[in-house]
């Protein structure tokens, strides 16, 4: 099976994307906006419940997200998702679909390849790139021939940063997640070893950083800068405007969370994605809260009674 860009790139909204995140709940397709949802069962009984797709829920239409939740009633007692920074949505609809949390959750940075001459990059960028590009080759790879080099560099990444739950990718998520159509694979190669890669989604004229990864020697090599400043040269070439790179790491912005400053010296804007949620089973929902002894929890996380579940 091969990735075709005759199909319609639909990034974190395609059905085969869902597909692949089938060991965090079953996929369901919500008809009216062209969106995905994942349904879970709930722990200690018999209701279920549902998330948006990790690590954003993404909608063809998100004007008729409205039309595609009241049906849900009488099969989940909530759901949760976090927004595409993307979507084409305001807050007064959010408001309507998820009456009962609309919160902004995290600020991605966003590259607008629009801006000229490319001055806002930071100069310590600069200067790893022109380290990283006397060392390492980067090119634009055939998706559907990275699988095995890719596991490699995933399971370096897991290892160091010890990685578990719902972004520990499985062999089977990442074989669905390389032929979404419109993925754009980058890699970093020294001697012709692939010692970094760069996963990307492409939607209209936005490309969405995905993942990336780095064996011991791609990160010694600087291997991260030279993929990133590839991408900001590449992508305007596809007609793209935007480059989303995601926010900091954990679910709260650190000074000292170093990811975040990798990606704040190639961004030139922001965006913000919301936490939204809503109930559709009231008192199941409040008895869940009790059984689960999750009351501290109520204004922190949604749902309630799932607090904890991704520590």
């Amino acid at each position: 099976m091969k990735p075709s860009d005759a199909a319609p790139a639909l990034g974190y909204a395609d059905p085969l994307y869902a597909a692949s995140l089938a060991a965090v709940g079953e996929p369901r397709l919500l008809n009216q906006s062209g969106s995905w949802i994942l349904e879970r069962p709930i722990p200690g009984g018999n209701a279920r419940d549902a998330m948006g797709c990790y690590p954003l829920f993404a909608a063809k239409d998100w004007a008729s997200l409205a039309d595609d939740l009241p049906p849900l009633e009488n099969d989940l007692v909530s759901l949760v998702i976090v927004t595409d920074p993307f979507g084409a949505y305001d807050e007064p609809l959010l408001r309507e679909c998820f009456p009962d949390r609309v919160v902004p959750f995290k600020r991605h940075f966003v590259v607008d390849l629009a801006q000229p001459d490319r001055h806002w990059v930071s100069r310590h960028h600069l200067r790893n790139v022109r380290k990283a590009q006397s060392a390492v080759r980067v090119d634009v790879a055939e998706p559907a021939t990275v699988l095995e080099d890719w596991l490699r560099l995933y399971a370096c990444l897991v290892a160091l940063h010890r990685i578990r739950g719902i972004a520990a990718f499985s062999r089977e998520a990442f074989e669905r997640q390389l032929h979404v159509p419109g993925i754009r694979v980058l890699r970093a190669t020294e001697g012709g070893s692939p010692v970094g890669m760069l996963l990307w989604y492409l939607r209209g004229d936005v490309a969405y950083y995905h993942l990336g990864a780095y064996t011991e020697r791609g990160y010694d090599l600087k291997a991260s800068f030279a993929l990133f400043d590839y991408a900001l040269e590449y992508f305007p070439t596809l007609g793209i405007r935007w480059l989303d790179l995601g926010a900091e790491a954990g679910a709260a912005a650190s000074a000292a969370d170093g990811l975040a400053r990798f990606k704040q010296g190639w961004a030139n804007t922001r965006r913000t994605a919301y936490l939204c949620g809503r109930v559709f089973q009231r008192k199941r929902y409040d008895e869940l809260i009790m059984a689960t002894r999750t009351e501290s929890f109520v204004t922190q996380y949604f749902p309630t009674y799932r607090a904890g579940e991704f520590a």
